[in-house]
């Protein structure tokens, strides 16, 4: 009887100590700041604009690099290979509706090296006409990780890195050293505008080493210089081995593009011991002390052996005619 009447009183008791442990839970909840949302990635949506390329001029009409696409092979609206003969400016930089309503600069694929679309989203735009042929072995490649438009300029009526004169500058903004060496005094003439990266490399892919344009450095050194190579009755082992074991492919203080100046770089295999002109003017080999002998150093090999590449002379063992 007395538990009866002392249960209600135990109940409200026991209310009170969960009101008062239950008030400051929900105020430190309250207090607790609410997570912010998740930035929303960057993305240009699904839908196309109604108008095409009327609606990407109604901005950037004006702007000349832009407009000058209409004199390229891209915006032949008559040729259906063509990306203006279908969905036009947004065949290549994708829906645009979402970028052109709310002027976001980030919910369009610009193709540009600040775009926010992956470098091989941006390549398959380009890679979706352009894969045949010379861009067979892109996937891999060295450039494989460069965006197209990092060297090609698409609105442009004609691509420099298609033309000798100017294709070097585009391969410069990466390649620094070759651009010093092609300002030595002897170099390929690229500066000249008489010869492009692209005649001796493949930039869009290649097995061969140095992405050269033909199987090895020889066979692509011929395609310029064929009176090298051969075959001769009396050949030069280094030449038919390899043109860089003395030749700098592309530039060098020396003459004829030598890695060395002789005779130097003839001594890299030949020794000055046993030559005749040790004997007949009595000079001592430099093992001795002396410096050698006089028509060697002083002369130079090539003052006698002018077939340096090989010979066809019955007589041309050791190169000299």
């Amino acid at each position: 009887m007395e538990l009866e009447k002392a249960l209600p009183a135990l109940l409200l008791v026991l209310s009170g100590l969960a009101f008062s442990t239950a008030v400051p839970a929900q105020a430190a909840a309250e207090a607790k700041p609410k997570a912010s949302a998740p930035a929303q990635a960057p993305g240009q949506g699904t839908r196309y604009s109604e108008e095409g390329a009327d609606t990407c001029l109604a901005c950037h009409g004006d702007d000349a690099g832009v407009a000058r696409i209409f004199k390229t092979k891209h915006a032949n609206r008559g040729d259906k290979r063509t990306p203006f003969a279908g969905l036009q400016c947004e065949a290549c930089h994708g829906p645009g509706a979402k970028h052109a309503d709310g002027g976001d600069t980030s919910a369009i694929n610009s193709l540009k090296d600040s775009s926010w679309v992956p470098v091989q989203d941006r390549n398959k735009v380009c890679l979706g006409c352009h894969q045949g042929n010379a861009r067979m072995g892109w996937h891999g490649s060295a450039h494989d990780a460069i965006a197209c438009a990092s060297c090609h300029k698409i609105h442009a009526e004609r691509d420099p890195v298609l033309a000798k004169a100017t294709q070097p500058d585009t391969c410069y903004q990466c390649h620094k050293q070759q651009r010093a060496d092609f300002q030595k005094p002897s170099a390929h003439p690229v500066r000249f505008g008489k010869l492009a990266c692209s005649d001796c490399h493949s930039p869009h892919g290649s097995n061969a080493p140095a992405m050269l344009v033909k199987p090895t450095v020889n066979q692509t050194c011929f395609t310029c210089h064929a009176e090298k190579r051969g075959p001769f009755l009396w050949e030069h082992a280094p030449v038919a081995e390899n043109c860089t074991l003395c030749h700098s492919a592309h530039g060098s203080p020396r003459p004829s593009l030598l890695t060395k100046t002789p005779p130097l770089l003839c001594q890299q295999c030949h020794t000055v011991a046993g030559h005749p002109a040790v004997a007949r003017t009595g000079a001592a080999l430099p093992a001795n002390g002396g410096v050698g002998a006089g028509f060697v150093l002083a002369g130079s090999c090539t003052n006698c052996h002018s077939q340096v590449h090989g010979s066809n002379h019955p007589s041309g063992v050791k190169l000299m005619r």
